[in-house]
C-alpha cells in the first residue's frame, strides 16, 4: 500500500499517481513525455471572465474544508480519484503538504481545485465547477495566491484546451525535471497571505499580465496520448 511518504517521494521526483476508476484500488505511477504547467502569477483571464469578476460577487476561501473539495471534484460519472487516494490527500492535508482553494458566488460554492506542495511547487490535482466559471475563477486565484505566497512550479499534470486557454503550455520531461528541481531548493508558503478580494485580484490581473514560454529544447507537440506507468 503507498504511503504518504511515499507519495511524496513520488513528487519530488516528477511522477504522479492515478488509478484507473473510483472502484478500482490500484494506483499507477505516470511519468508523461510532456508535462502541462501554468503560469505562477497573472494566469490570462479572458475579459468576460474579468468582468464577471467585477459583477458577479465571488469570493475565495483558502481554508475550506479540504475533504469536501476533494469529494466534489471526484464527485464525477468517471474519475480517477479513488479510496486510497483520497486518504493518501487527506494525510498530506494533515500534515500540511496538501492544500484546498474554493471560490463562491454570492456566498454559494461555485467551484474549487486541490493540490499538492513541496518547497515552491504546487501539484495541481484536480478541479470542479458548479456554476459557470467556477474552475475557471479558482485557477486566476490560485495562480495569483501561489505568486504572492512564494511558489515558482503550478505543474497541472497534462494540459487541456481549457488549461491551455488560461495561458497553459506543454514543457518537456527534461525541461519539467529542471524546473521542479529549481522549485524544490526554495520555500513556499500556502498560508503566508490571505486570499485577495475579488477587486485587488482585478488590479493585479490588470497590472501583471504573466505567461510561460516553452524552453529552446524542441517544439511542442500534440496533447500526449498516453504517458509511461507502472503499478503501485
Amino acid at each position: 500500500m503507498l504511503t504518504a511518504d511515499q507519495l511524496l517521494t513520488g513528487y519530488a521526483s516528477g511522477v504522479f499517481p492515478m488509478a484507473q476508476s473510483a472502484s478500482n484500488p490500484q494506483l499507477y505511477w505516470f511519468d508523461p513525455l510532456w508535462r502541462g504547467i501554468l503560469p505562477v502569477g497573472g494566469i490570462h483571464a479572458s475579459r468576460s471572465l474579468r468582468r464577471s469578476l467585477r459583477r458577479d460577487g465571488w469570493q475565495a476561501s483558502s481554508r475550506p474544508c479540504f475533504d469536501t473539495i476533494v469529494a466534489a471534484c471526484a464527485g464525477r460519472p468517471e474519475t480517477w480519484i479513488n479510496a486510497p487516494l483520497r486518504r493518501l490527500y487527506a494525510e498530506l492535508y494533515r500534515r500540511g503538504h496538501a492544500h484546498a482553494l474554493a471560490v463562491l458566488q454570492e456566498g454559494q460554492l461555485a467551484g474549487g481545485i486541490f493540490g499538492v506542495t513541496l518547497g515552491a511547487a504546487f501539484f495541481g490535482e484536480s478541479m470542479f465547477s458548479i456554476r459557470t466559471n467556477g474552475s475557471k475563477m479558482a485557477l486566476v486565484w490560485l495562480s495569483d495566491h501561489l505568486n504572492r505566497c512564494g511558489f515558482t512550479l503550478f505543474d497541472t499534470q497534462y494540459l487541456t484546451p481549457h488549461l491551455a486557454s488560461m495561458g497553459g503550455i506543454e514543457i518537456s520531461r527534461a525541461a519539467y525535471h529542471r524546473r521542479l528541481a529549481a522549485a524544490l531548493s526554495r520555500r513556499a508558503d500556502f498560508h503566508a497571505y490571505p486570499l485577495p478580494s475579488a477587486e485587488s485580484l482585478l488590479a493585479s490581473l490588470s497590472a501583471s499580465p504573466a505567461s510561460i514560454s516553452a524552453p529552446s529544447d524542441g517544439p511542442m507537440p500534440s496533447p500526449p496520448s498516453g504517458a509511461s506507468e507502472s503499478g503501485s
